[in-house]
């Protein structure tokens, strides 16, 4: 009963937001032109959904997090509503804390821990950290620590949802099969994966421990130590780390005690060394999540959400971008391909103009110098969402972080140029770089081979076909596009000729039985209307927008309006 009252909350709350979308690309839903609103009713939407997201509760939370970055999915101003959810709710009673503490580590509080804050420091939609103390040991005064426990009921709901969301996205795949519906099936596939990898807090001392193994020989960075013999599935005890917030460091600066240009320079470094060279990247970044010591040292907390590239999409990244600098655009495109950038069914000539249109943008990036990392980020984001392009996950969270560096900078800093001081650091990195992504020769030949036998089997595969004449020829919706609208047309026009006469037909048969003078008229009236529809109702009622490669917005629509 519990499941049911939930799925119906879920569907009453969010339908409303639904339709309004589908009613933005046609006006009666499956009918009709583009909606063409102004960008204030956008924004007034967009405030009313992340209030209703925040009303959802802790799974809808979380997963509106990952959204906000996902602007080949959701356009501005929904990414920025979204994004200033924030990931807080209140405390949970202690004693339930308390009690999954003691039956996740098998004994009482008071035989682990000498002191305990029933206060949390932190609570949030998975759980909440209190400050505690270990029990001495030896005659000396046990370690401070911080004790993160999930909140109980939490995986429960947040399978229930999963659930719900899974069986209306089945719907919506099924009524409305475009590329932004499979977008959001994938993001929410993906979602449910790491939202179970989060809620187990061992994975998150794995990560820890990794990320201590990549930075070892770094003493700028690090994460806190975990207790590994009290690491459990819903509690995990490690050191308490204080430290200042990223975004409260304004009086360490203006004291000469940091210094500003070198921290950015070494969070920039962090990052691309993650992305790049270990292929392991923290994936909530946020100020929150990082501190600075008294020592200068940055600490990165919470690592409950990560994403690992393998070496080839980490060469594939590289890759493109490198192309990217070069302004070679089959380079890009080929990058895309590799990353999966591209749905398969879109022609390579429309994605030359998609490419071209993101190298035009990092063509005026050189050009104007000072723009913003941000703003150059939009304006990829805003292609993603024009062109039917899918953003690998990695560079979301990639485009995450470089968003927040560059926040962090100018918060401090209006002059701060963060395009430049990448460029500084990649030139520094160049050879960490080249090392990580460099084979060995044996790989080199091996991946030779493998690539000559597939290519061998593809021909072979060809010739076959030749031979059984069962070759197909593939035509790009756009290369037809007149041609279906003629057909459409003509069978438009002859199965309305056909409800017409057929009307017409009936309506002489009741008044030969009846003698009713007006229904007959009544029925050669609408048989003479369903002849005017056939003839002059234009054919763009019958077109699907989102089944054609590129969707063409007028100048100024939504969503490229700012």
């Amino acid at each position: 009963m519990k499941r049911w009252r939930r799925a119906l909350t879920i569907v009453v709350r969010l339908t409303p937001f639904l339709i309004a979308f589908l009613r933005d690309r046609r006006r009666w839903i499956l009918l009709g032109r583009r909606r063409r609103l102004p960008y204030e009713h956008h924004e007034r939407r967009a405030q009313r959904l992340a209030a209703t997201i925040a009303s959802l509760g802790p799974t809808f939370i979380k997963l509106a997090q990952v959204f906000s970055a996902r602007a080949d999915i959701l356009p501005e101003p929904y990414l920025s509503a979204i994004s200033r959810l924030q990931d807080r709710v209140p405390p949970h009673p202690t004693e339930e804390i308390e009690a999954v503490i003691a039956a996740e580590l098998g004994q009482p509080l008071e035989a682990v821990f000498a002191e305990f804050d029933r206060v949390p420091v932190a609570a949030a939609s998975l759980g909440q950290v209190h400050r505690a103390r270990l029990r001495p040991q030896l005659d000396e005064p046990g370690p401070e620590v911080a004790v993160k426990v999930l909140r109980p009921g939490v995986e429960e709901l947040v399978a229930v949802d999963l659930e719900i969301s899974f069986r209306v996205l089945f719907v919506l795949n099924i009524l409305f099969p475009n590329h932004h519906v499979r977008a959001l099936t994938n993001v929410v596939r993906e979602f449910s994966v790491k939202v179970r990898e989060e809620m187990d807090f061992r994975e998150e001392a794995a990560h820890m421990a990794q990320f201590h193994q990549n930075f070892a020989r770094d003493a700028r960075v690090r994460a806190p130590r975990v207790y590994t013999e009290l690491a459990r599935r819903r509690v995990l005890v490690m050191e308490w780390v204080q430290g200042d917030k990223l975004d409260r460091l304004a009086g360490r600066f203006a004291s000469g005690e940091l210094d500003f240009e070198r921290l950015m320079e070494t969070l920039t470094e962090i990052y691309l060394r993650m992305l790049l060279v270990d292929g392991f990247l923290h994936a909530d970044p946020h100020p929150g999540n990082i501190l600075v010591t008294d020592a200068g040292t940055l600490i990165f907390l919470d690592w409950g959400m990560v994403v690992q590239l393998s070496r080839s999409t980490r060469e594939a990244i590289l890759r493109l971008a490198l192309a990217a600098g070069r302004e070679d655009l089959d380079g890009m495109i080929n990058g895309m391909y590799e990353l999966g950038m591209i749905d398969p069914s879109i022609s390579r000539a429309e994605i030359r103009d998609a490419a071209a249109e993101v190298l035009e943008i990092l063509q005026r990036v050189r050009e104007l110098g000072t723009r913003r990392v941000q703003e150059m980020v939009q304006e990829i984001m805003d292609t993603f969402y024009t062109w039917p392009l899918i953003l690998p996950r990695e560079l979301v969270y990639f485009f995450r972080a470089a968003a927040l560096l560059e926040g962090i900078g100018f918060h401090y800093d209006p002059r701060f140029n963060g395009i430049e001081l990448a460029r500084r650091v990649i030139r520094r990195m160049r050879g960490d770089l080249l090392r990580a992504t460099a084979r060995e020769p044996v790989e080199v030949a091996r991946g030779l081979v493998d690539e000559a036998r597939t290519a061998l089997h593809g021909v072979r595969e060809v010739l076959r076909r030749a031979e059984r004449e069962e070759f197909r020829v593939r035509l790009h919706p756009r290369d037809v596009m007149h041609g279906e609208r003629f057909i459409l047309l003509q069978v438009r026009r002859l199965l309305l000729s056909v409800f017409a006469v057929g009307t017409a037909l009936i309506s002489s048969i009741i008044f030969v039985a009846l003698e009713n003078v007006w229904l007959l008229a009544a029925g050669l009236l609408i048989a003479l209307i369903m002849f005017v529809v056939a003839f002059f109702i234009p054919t763009h009622l019958l077109e699907n927008p989102l089944r054609h490669a590129r969707r063409v917005r007028p100048p100024g629509e939504w969503p490229a309006m700012r």
